[in-house]
């Protein structure tokens, strides 16, 4: 089996391959796809989720981020902070990024919130660069997600999760090592539609 790092410079190897057009036309069926997860999710309405700025080869999600709010939701955006913790801003249209000074990502400007709202959001779309048919993902490397979903679980108040990939980023079952801290989807994202992995609720 390979590593953890092998498989995630395998996949950012091969998500170089993509052109614009490929790029864009997944945002787009991102976009589709999981605004209406988030409404099997909020049969009630307007809801709040929480969501990541897709940056670079990444799986884009600022289509996503921008139906969700048209569909009248709330999105939340992840902030990287000391100790591998995340905080959380709401995103508006008028919202301004930033370079993280701890990832290599893009963060909002704005009032930052302590990961304890996300307690409350309906649903968290996950960046991975990676995923196989027993849940397992491989992020980015930096660990935010992992912590954020132990601290979840652990008060039993883990919403839905579902992580973004690429179609081809989702492998076979045993493609991923399993590390006692991971936390394991049990719904993936991808531009051809969601894929239900286990039929069981997520860890708790």
């Amino acid at each position: 089996m390979a590593s953890k790092d092998d498989i995630r410079s395998s996949r950012r190897l091969h998500r170089r391959t993509f052109t614009p057009e490929h790029i864009a036309t997944a945002g787009e069926s991102l976009a589709r796809h999981g605004t209406a997860w988030a409404a099997e999710l909020s049969p009630g309405g307007a809801a709040t989720f929480a969501v990541y700025l897709g940056v670079a080869f990444e799986p884009p999600t600022i289509p996503l981020i921008e139906s969700l709010h048209e569909a009248g939701h709330q999105v939340l955006l992840p902030v990287c902070e000391p100790g591998r913790l995340l905080s959380w801003v709401y995103w508006t249209p008028s919202t301004a990024f930033v370079r993280s000074a701890y990832a290599p990502i893009d963060e909002p400007e704005g009032e930052r919130l302590e990961s304890t709202v996300i307690a409350k959001a309906a649903g968290i779309f996950m960046p991975a660069t990676a995923v196989d048919r027993d849940g397992n993902r491989i992020g980015q490397g930096g660990g935010y997600y992992d912590r954020l979903l132990q601290g979840l679980d652990a008060a039993g108040q883990r919403p839905p999760t579902i992580a973004v990939v690429y179609d081809d980023d989702l492998l076979p079952s045993g493609s991923i090592p399993a590390e006692a801290f991971d936390r394991p989807v049990r719904q993936v994202l991808t531009p051809s539609g969601v894929v239900q992995l286990h039929d069981g609720p997520e860890p708790a």
